[in-house]
């Protein structure tokens, strides 16, 4: 099997599952951009900096030559590689994948498929979120439908995905199951090296809450810091750990020292020190609206035997957060019942929590998201035979 894959540019989250890709066909993939360390910064992250891991050995990979006149992934001429075409015509592939439709580079990737009899897939992870008005929901209604013929596959990342992709009429035989995932084994080795040398759980003199992500409006960290007054409040003291960075970040602290709130900044924190940050924390908490349309973060925390406490806006929140086992879910803005989800999950039985994510790690995991991909090529060449 030769399956292609196009990225926008090098993510963290999709090296795992490129190696483990790699490992079950002759996998390509392409990228249509190289971002800067500045481009980083301006994507939300607020400080420039390079990933400090390693996100392009143990597959074949080619950078595509950007044509843009401002090459960025933050809009929708910023990736142009017309080279795309060329690479799909000669590639023989079986099947090609592209992470969504948002970028005119996977748009030439679809027809440059379609001219050369290639099956495409789409890999997204798009909800269905919010309130919209009836000319808002009639329009993209249309449109995404038009959108969705133009692909023979769709891999879906999880329940909400899969609604998502069924709404707008994706049929459901070509529904694959490739679900979202991080490299969950090195998450879990290098928590447990850095518990190891910490001084444990047992030490503090408060349960530590977490929070991961930038600190910026769509993700609500207000709600963790008022969740956390509130415990406080009623005796249940914990503290609050942010580990990112954003323009939020200020206000936050200014709020916490007022509230008395014992709150710690971490700041942008890196891939290969996040697993630390992980290891000292009882609770991950997720607060964020529905644009949140996954949580990759949520994987990360339970790979290191981290339960999750998300808002029911939050994208994973059916696949990975079981209420009473692996975590709670709370409605989007309440404050309180966030509140009453941390000091719950804060009670739930660390052995078997950690257990159940492990068993639920399994299934969100590179190996299954591989083969997922590899799997939806096969049938899809195995029916052309037929048909």
């Amino acid at each position: 099997m030769r399956i292609g894959f196009l990225v926008s540019h090098p993510i963290q989250y999709f090296a795992p599952l490129f190696r483990e890709l790699a490992k079950q066909c002759d996998l390509t993939v392409f990228y249509a951009h190289r971002q800067t360390a500045e481009q980083q910064a301006r994507a939300g992250f607020d400080v420039a900096f390079e990933w400090d891991v390693d996100l392009l050995s143990g597959y074949h990979s080619k950078f595509l030559r950007n044509v843009a006149r401002t090459p960025s992934t933050d809009r929708f001429f910023g990736c142009d590689t017309p080279e795309i075409a060329g690479e799909i015509a000669g590639g023989s592939f079986d099947g090609f994948v592209v992470p969504g439709w948002a970028l005119r580079t996977y748009w030439q990737a679809v027809l440059a498929c379609r001219r050369a009899g290639v099956p495409v897939f789409v890999r997204g992870d798009s909800q269905l979120v919010g309130p919209r008005s009836g000319a808002v929901r009639l329009a993209k209604a249309v449109a995404f439908r038009g959108v969705l013929r133009r692909f023979d596959g769709f891999l879906y990342v999880g329940q909400r995905n899969r609604e998502y992709l069924q709404h707008y009429g994706a049929p459901s035989q070509r529904l694959f199951f490739s679900p979202h995932c991080v490299d969950n084994d090195a998450f879990r080795a290098a928590s447990k090296a850095a518990g190891r040398s910490s001084l444990g759980h047992d030490s503090r003199p408060a349960r530590r809450v977490l929070f991961v992500g930038k600190l910026i409006e769509r993700k609500r960290p207000f709600d963790l810091l008022q969740a956390a007054a509130r415990l406080a409040a009623e005796r249940r003291p914990v503290d609050v750990a942010f580990a990112g960075s954003g323009d939020q970040q200020d206000a936050l602290a200014a709020a916490a020292a007022a509230s008395g709130v014992r709150a710690h900044f971490h700041g942008f924190v890196n891939q290969s020190e996040l697993p630390g940050i992980y290891a000292a924390a009882d609770v991950i908490v997720l607060p964020s609206d529905g644009r949140e349309t996954w949580g990759l973060v949520v994987n990360e925390a339970m790979a290191c035997g981290v339960p999750a406490v998300v808002s029911d806006a939050v994208g994973c929140g059916p696949d990975l957060v079981e209420p009473g086992l692996t975590g709670a879910v709370f409605p989007l803005g309440n404050v309180a019942a966030l509140a009453d989800g941390i000091g719950k999950v804060l009670t739930l039985d660390r052995a078997r929590t950690r257990q159940a994510l492990a068993e639920r790690m399994e299934t969100y995991s590179p190996a299954r998201a591989a083969q997922g991909i590899a799997g939806a090529a096969s049938a899809l060449k195995s029916r052309s035979r037929t048909e």
